[in-house]
């Protein structure tokens, strides 16, 4: 014997039942938690901006679909927004508070190096011997200057003929408790504001300035060093940059 099935037609024209579409409520609920958590440390500002700003986005289309009827987590996508807004809110205070933390250390760091390398005294304009003194234990002074006579036997560069030639000695000194590395001691000369050139000659030179390896405390290093001037100058600026962030010192001689 068989068994007919009957089965029952859907009526003509009925619209098919609508699902439910709750995925961005979910996900803006989900993107909430994890961006306000994540703002809650601050430096992860980074983090919780982005998930805060798409927390947001989602969870107002969610509302919107809640409130034409195609979804059905209303107070989901509630919730998900009004986190989002609030990690949002926790990124911009994160971004505030590490802004002013790394000035606060940036500040802090300079006003570390110039207590270390800045100077103790004016450092400009000195007359001759006068020291230019720095906080890292550095001293330099330059001494007056005296005629020096170029001998024309030997190999000249930077001393043209007519012209008069000085001699200074450089000297640095290590007033530091602390042995201190190599100075990098670069020097320059002006005569009446017009550049002196350097003599080189069989003692002088820049190829004979030999600086000490590292300074001990108390120990001093000296150089002598010949500058070329018109025969009518009258005074020599001596510029001494002691080493790589240290503040030039200069000292102003008369002839």
């Amino acid at each position: 014997m068989s068994q007919q099935m009957h089965y029952q037609p859907a009526p003509m024209g009925a619209p098919a039942p609508q699902v439910a579409r709750n995925g961005l409520g979910v996900a803006a609920l989900v993107l909430g938690i994890i961006g306000t958590l994540s703002g809650i440390p601050m430096f992860l500002f980074w983090l919780a901006g982005p998930l805060g700003v798409l927390s947001l986005i989602f969870g107002l289309v969610g509302m919107g679909r809640a409130k034409k009827g195609q979804a059905t987590n209303k107070g989901v996508a509630v919730t998900g927004t009004i986190l989002g807004v609030l990690a949002i809110i926790l990124a911009i205070v994160g971004v505030i508070v590490s802004v002013l933390v790394v000035k606060g250390v940036a500040e802090e760091a300079e006003k570390a190096i110039k207590k270390e390398t800045g100077s103790s005294n004016v450092t400009t304009n000195l007359d001759a011997g006068a020291a230019a003194k720095y906080n890292n234990g550095l001293s330099i002074t330059v001494s007056k200057p005296s005629p020096y006579t170029v001998d024309p036997n030997t190999h000249v560069a930077g001393h043209t003929d007519g012209n008069k030639a000085y001699k200074v000695t450089v000297s640095v000194k290590n007033t530091g408790s602390k042995v201190y590395g190599a100075p990098l001691m670069l020097t320059k000369a002006q005569a009446d504001g017009k550049n002196a050139e350097e003599v080189d000659d069989d003692k002088h030179g820049i190829l004979h300035h030999k600086w000490e390896k590292q300074l001990d405390p108390n120990e001093t290093s000296t150089v002598e060093m010949v500058f070329d001037a018109p025969p009518s100058a009258k005074e020599l600026a001596i510029t001494v940059t002691p080493d790589i962030g240290l503040a030039d010192a200069s000292w102003k001689l008369k002839l």
